[in-house]
C-alpha cells in the first residue's frame, strides 16, 4: 500500500453521536458513558460528543460531560460542535469551567457560529422578543472566550460581598488553561481565516464548503493552509467516517456496506447552495480502510486524527469499530497507545 507523504498520527480520538431511543433517553445515555469509558481503556486520546438539539442525542454537552468526567480518568473529552447561537456566553463559560475542573483540565471546548439549526422551532423559546435581528456571528464566540480568561469585573476597588466575605468579582470556577482548548468547527475560507487569527485550535471533518474547486481534498487543504497562514501554530484535528469491520459478522458487514452506499451519491457532486462537498466513508477490512488512509492526503498535513462514528449503529457495533480502529489501523499510522495501556477486549 503507498502512502502519500508522511503519515505521523500521534492523537486518535472519537466523536460518538449518543443516540439513544425516544421512549428510554437513560439506556442509550449511559451506553455512551461507557463508549467514553472503553475509548479510554483501549487508548485513544480524546472522546468528543455532539450537541444536537430536537434530535434524540445529547442535548447539552456540558452535562453530559459532567458526568464523563466521574467515569474516566485519563482521556481528554471534547464538544464537537456546541452551536453557540442558543447559549449565553457568560453561562455556558460557566458551565464548562465547572466541566474542566471536574475533570481535572482534561476539556476541549468546540463551538461554531451562525445561524443555529431548528431556529424557526427553537429561537422564540430561547429569545425574548424578536430573534431574527439577534447576533449570531463570531462576536459571541469571541465573547465566551473571553469570559474563560478569569479578568477580574470592575477595577482593583470592586468587591462583592459573599458569605466568604469580600470578594474580587470574576466567572468561577476559573479553569486555568482552558482558554488554550477552545476549538472551532470551520468549514469555510472564513471561518478558517477567523479561527486562525483569533488564536483557537481548528475542527475539520468530512463536510466543508466548497470555493473555487469541487474536488473535496484540495477544498480541505486550502482550508487548513488558510488557517495555518492566519498566523497560529495551535491544534489541527481531521475527522473520517471510518467504519472497520475485521471483527464484525457477515450481517453487520453487510450494514455497514449498505450504510456508506446510501451516503456515496452525495460525495460526487457539490451539494446545495453553499455547494458543499462530502468526504467519502471509508468501510472495509483494516487493510482496505489503510490503504485509502495512506491515498488521503490531508493525512500528512494533521497530527490528529478524529474518528467520526455513524449515527444509526448500535452499542456493541460502536464497541466494534473503536476496537478495530485502535488495534488494527491506528498503529499503522504512527500512533502508539500509552505505555500503561493494555488493549481492552
Amino acid at each position: 500500500m503507498a502512502r502519500v507523504g508522511n503519515i505521523s498520527i500521534s492523537h486518535i480520538g472519537f466523536l460518538t453521536p449518543g443516540n439513544y431511543p425516544n421512549g428510554d433517553p437513560l439506556s442509550g445515555l449511559e451506553q455512551t458513558l461507557e463508549q467514553l469509558q472503553y475509548g479510554e481503556d483501549l487508548g485513544f486520546d480524546s472522546a468528543w460528543v455532539r450537541q444536537r438539539h430536537l434530535e434524540p442525542g445529547i442535548s447539552s454537552a456540558s452535562a453530559f460531560l459532567a458526568a464523563a468526567t466521574q467515569r474516566t480518568s485519563r482521556i481528554e473529552l471534547g464538544t464537537a460542535v456546541i452551536p453557540i447561537g442558543y447559549e449565553s456566553p457568560y453561562r455556558l463559560a460557566e458551565d464548562l469551567a465547572t466541566v474542566d475542573v471536574l475533570s481535572r483540565g482534561r476539556l476541549n471546548i468546540g463551538v461554531s457560529a451562525g445561524r443555529p439549526l431548528h431556529a424557526e422551532l427553537i429561537a422564540p423559546l430561547v429569545f425574548d422578543g424578536d430573534w431574527t435581528g439577534y447576533d449570531f456571528s463570531h462576536d459571541r464566540v469571541l465573547r465566551f472566550a473571553d469570559n474563560l480568561r478569569g479578568t477580574y469585573l470592575g477595577d482593583e476597588q470592586t468587591l462583592i460581598k459573599t458569605p466568604f466575605g469580600p470578594q474580587r468579582p470574576r466567572l468561577q470556577p476559573y479553569a486555568k488553561g482552558l482558554i488554550d482548548r477552545i476549538w472551532y468547527g470551520g468549514g469555510s475560507q472564513r471561518s478558517a481565516e477567523w479561527a486562525g487569527r483569533n488564536g483557537f485550535n481548528l475542527l475539520t471533518g468530512n463536510v466543508i464548503t466548497g470555493e473555487g474547486t469541487d474536488d473535496f481534498f484540495m477544498a480541505q487543504s486550502r482550508l487548513i493552509e488558510t488557517y495555518r497562514a492566519a498566523g497560529t501554530q495551535r491544534r489541527v484535528a481531521l475527522g473520517r467516517v471510518i467504519v472497520p469491520f475485521d471483527s464484525a459478522d457477515a450481517t453487520t458487514r453487510r450494514r455497514y456496506r449498505d450504510y456508506a452506499d446510501g451516503r456515496h451519491e452525495r460525495t460526487l457532486s457539490p451539494q446545495g447552495e453553499r455547494r458543499t462537498l462530502f468526504a467519502r466513508d471509508v468501510v472495509g477490512t483494516s487493510e482496505e480502510i489503510l490503504a485509502q488512509l495512506f491515498a488521503d492526503p490531508i493525512l500528512p498535513e494533521v497530527s490528529e486524527l478524529r474518528l467520526e462514528l455513524p449515527y444509526e449503529f448500535e452499542h456493541e457495533q460502536y464497541r466494534q469499530i473503536l476496537h478495530d480502529f485502535a488495534t488494527l489501523i491506528a498503529p499503522e499510522l504512527g500512533w502508539k497507545a500509552p505505555s500503561d495501556i493494555r488493549a481492552a477486549s
